[in-house]
Formats: C-alpha cells, sequence, structure tokens
C-alpha cells in the first residue's frame, strides 16, 4: 500500500462511482493502491477510465454487487436510503461512508486547500491544481469536473498540497480541516437544504471555524456573502484573512481586466508588486477566481510571479464555456451555469467576447448572436430562482428552454420550466419552449447563421446536445 490509505479504505465499494465527486475519491484510492469496486446506473467513459485504474466497475445497482470483504461503502448525498446495496451493507455489517469523510480522510498529513462558495468552486479549484503542477509541486486534486479527458478529475500526487472543492450543497464541507480556505462567493442556494440566507452564511461561518490554526481564508471582498462572512470571522484568533477584489482596499487588488476573445489578461497588485498574467478563459468572474486561486497559492508559500505565470497554463475544464466545436462558422459553447448569478456572468463574458471577436474563429462579432438552449436544474431551484433565470435569459439574443432536469428530486405541483420562460419574455426575451430535447439539434440548426454562437447552459445532460446540433449544423 502507498502512503496516506487508511486502512478501512483498503477495499472500497462506491454506490455511484460514475459521479464528478465520487469518481476523483476513487481515482485517488484506487492511485494509492485500495482494491477499489463500485457501481453507477449507467456506463460511461468516467467508469472506463476508472478501470484503466484498475477498479471494478458494475453498471446498475443490485445487492451482488457488493462484495461480502469490501472494508467500507461510499455513498453521497444523492443516493437513496432504499438503494439496495446500501441494504446489502447494513445486512453484512459494512461501514457506510459519506464521500466527503472519505475526503477528509485523504487529506490527512497534508495541506489542504479547501475551495468553497456558491459559484465557481470547479474552475478555481482546477485553475491551482494546474498550476501548482505546471510549477513540478505534483498536488492531489479532487474536482468536480474534468480538466480535459475523463476522469482527469483527480490526481494522487507525491507533493504535500491537496486541492479539494469543498461542497456547501449539503454542509460536507464542514468535514475538512484546510491550511487554506476560499470563499469565492455566498448566495441562497440548494434550497431542499437551506431555508434562508442566514443559514447559508452560518454554515459558510462554520466551514471557516474547521480552518487549521495559523491557517488562511482567501475570501472576495466585493461580493456581499462572502464580505460577510468575512466581517463575521473577523480577528478569530490563529486565522489570517486575506481579500482580493478591484476595491482600493483589497489586500489583493485586481487593477485591470483586459479581454482579449476568450481570454483575458489580468493586472493585480500584491505586496505593493504589480503582477499580470493570462487567464484562457474569458469573463470577469474567471478572472476573479484566478485570482483567488493566486492568493491561495501565495498563502502556502508559492512564490506570486511563479504561481502567476503558471496560472497561464490554465485552459479551462469540460462544461465551463467549453468550446465543442465549429459548423457552418458556428461555433457551440457549453456552460454548467444553471443559477442567475453564474447564468448572467457566463452570458456577459461570452457577449464581451463576441464585442471583441475571438480568439477561436475569424468573423464572430458584428451582428453575431448569442443562441441559447437552457435546460433548468431542480424543481427546488426553479421554485426559487426560476424568474431569475428567466431574466438572465434576457442577455441572450434567442433561446430555447427545455423541462427540468430533476436529477435527485421530485417533482413538485405546479413548478415547470414554464415560470421561467413567462419572467424571460416579461423582461423581452426571444424564447421558444421545447420539451423534446431530440428536436433541439433541429430548431437551433434553423435559428443559426454565420458568426453566431450557441450555448447549451444548465448542470443536467444538456451538455450531450453540443455534438448533435454539430453534426446537424454540418449536415
Amino acid at each position: 500500500m502507498k502512503p496516506g490509505l487508511p486502512t478501512a479504505m483498503e477495499r472500497p465499494h462506491f454506490i455511484g462511482i460514475g459521479g464528478a465527486g465520487m469518481s476523483g475519491i476513487a481515482k485517488i484510492l484506487a492511485q494509492r493502491g485500495a482494491q477499489v469496486a463500485g457501481s453507477d446506473s449507467r456506463d460511461s467513459e468516467t467508469a472506463q477510465a476508472l478501470r484503466a485504474h484498475g477498479a471494478t466497475v458494475h453498471i446498475g445497482h443490485a445487492a451482488g454487487h457488493l462484495a461480502a470483504d469490501s472494508t467500507c461503502v461510499v455513498v453521497s448525498s444523492a443516493i437513496r436510503a432504499d438503494n439496495p446495496e446500501l441494504a446489502r451493507a447494513a445486512e453484512l455489517g459494512i461501514p457506510v461512508v459519506h464521500r466527503s469523510d472519505a475526503l477528509a480522510a485523504l487529506m490527512d498529513g497534508l495541506r489542504p486547500i479547501a475551495v468553497a462558495g456558491t459559484h465557481g468552486k470547479t474552475t478555481t479549484t482546477s485553475m491551482l491544481a494546474v498550476s501548482l503542477s505546471a510549477l513540478g509541486l505534483d498536488p492531489s486534486y479532487a474536482i468536480g469536473g474534468d480538466l480535459d479527458a475523463p476522469g482527469s478529475n483527480a490526481h494522487h500526487g507525491e507533493g504535500d498540497i491537496f486541492v479539494a472543492e469543498a461542497d456547501e450543497s449539503d454542509r460536507t464541507f464542514h468535514k475538512y480541516s484546510p491550511q487554506v480556505a476560499i470563499i469565492l462567493n455566498a448566495e441562497l442556494d440548494h434550497h431542499a437544504n437551506y431555508a434562508s440566507i442566514e443559514e447559508i452564511y452560518e454554515s459558510f461561518e462554520t466551514f471557516v471555524g474547521k480552518v487549521v490554526p495559523g491557517g488562511t481564508l482567501v475570501v472576495a471582498h466585493g461580493q456581499e456573502g462572502a464580505a460577510e462572512i468575512a466581517r463575521r470571522v473577523a480577528g478569530r484568533e490563529g486565522l489570517t484573512v486575506v481579500t482580493y477584489g478591484e476595491e482600493e482596499d483589497a489586500d489583493v487588488r485586481i487593477t485591470k481586466i483586459t479581454p482579449r476573445g476568450l481570454t483575458s489578461e489580468v493586472t493585480v497588485v500584491l505586496d505593493g508588486r504589480m503582477l499580470t498574467f493570462t487567464v484562457s478563459v474569458p469573463g470577469r468572474h474567471y478572472a476573479h477566481n484566478a485570482v483567488a486561486a493566486l492568493a491561495a497559492g501565495v498563502a502556502l508559500g508559492i512564490p506570486a510571479h511563479n504561481l502567476a505565470s503558471a496560472l497561464g497554463k490554465y485552459t479551462g475544464v469540460k462544461r465551463r464555456l467549453q468550446l465543442k466545436g465549429e459548423a457552418a462558422g458556428v461555433q457551440v459553447i457549453d456552460s454548467y451555469a444553471h443559477h442567475p448569478t453564474e447564468m448572467t456572468a457566463d452570458l456577459e463574458a461570452i457577449r464581451g467576447a463576441v464585442r471583441g471577436g475571438t480568439s477561436h474563429a475569424e468573423g464572430v462579432g458584428g451582428d453575431s448572436r448569442i443562441l441559447v438552449v437552457f435546460q433548468p436544474h431542480l424543481f427546488s431551484r426553479t421554485q426559487e430562482l426560476g424568474k431569475e433565470m428567466g431574466r438572465a435569459l434576457a442577455l441572450a439574443d434567442a433561446s430555447v428552454v427545455l423541462d427540468i432536469y430533476p436529477a435527485r428530486e421530485d417533482p413538485i405541483p405546479g413548478i415547470t420550466s414554464e415560470l421561467i420562460i413567462a419572467a424571460a419574455r416579461s423582461a423581452g426575451a426571444d424564447v421558444t419552449a421545447e420539451h423534446d430535447k431530440a428536436a433541439v439539434a433541429d430548431i437551433i440548426a434553423g435559428m443559426a447563421k454565420p458568426g453566431d454562437l450557441v450555448l447549451t447552459m444548465g448542470a443536467g445532460d444538456v451538455t450531450d446536445l453540443g455534438p448533435a446540433i454539430l453534426a446537424r449544423l454540418s449536415s
């Protein structure tokens, strides 16, 4: 066994092993020498990547998939109590471990950076993983999305730094004890678990309380929720608070963000020194994410100029304004945005890229239009934020809105995509409702013209439409 493998995880079984968070932990355990097994509802490239690391991956959920000699069963909050493998674990007396506890155990003995916030966690974690790797520090990391190839969301490194996405949705980020914590923002979301913004703030306060003595909190100075948490924890003994943002009194001050097509050039002042570096994704919010990563790395003692240069190696992560391709002069880009703030930020970033031209294709700009295919994610989120989602879609030239992707939720009576569509139309948006996802490629092909940008947007399976749209445009 490689060092750092908890005994209880020598033969783990993951229920839902193909999920973004679960697959990363499974991969790290396999790289550390564990005999990993698990199941998922469907086969995938992620499952295939895990098999390449020696994991046994069953398709479908059945009691027989769980080996009697498994040392633990790992679950996420999405696994229902009636799962047959979970029931079998109870019969066999096999301990059940939550994903967050498994991840916390993997961080033991290392210097963890935990990245938290309602938006931007995956991007910021990825920026740190890529830049630290580029500097030869070989960090371990667990990210909520693939960097490039399937299965690239995690890595067991030989270095002493562990970079992890810290999920606030179910309060599991309270399990971690980071040396550096990042709070990018704090807004009301995850309505099934939080009843108010005050509960969100209290949860983030608890997260900050887990920072090890002598550790650092990196926090967005100009974001209302993050700034509120910073105020609440100010003066805590053993905690250094570092703020970043465009405000004059920010500790790491962003003085300039220059859009350059689908990239940005960012200038900051840190400890009295000016640094300029490139962020290879468009938009002000991604520039802020990069500066948060810079501040966190500096807090661990990494020279700022080295890290700033290495951040330029980051070229994006799947589903975060990811270019899927171009056909008939039309670019198709995929966005994971599903909260109104994320939707607005990505649409503004794309608008900025269109106005300034792009690095990917000639002819984009001028009369180019932004066409959005939006799939709402979760009934509870749509119930609380549907009107704001609709208003965000007004930033597009035209949109196609699909039915709600339920994920782990049961339907809520009266809550449908119509809530978003009505709000979008009230805001002056051109919106088409479509219940049949298979019809979208034809609809977009009929709307798009050379120079346009098509944005597939949402946290569900809307991402699968990119290739279909490109194929239809090509034909």
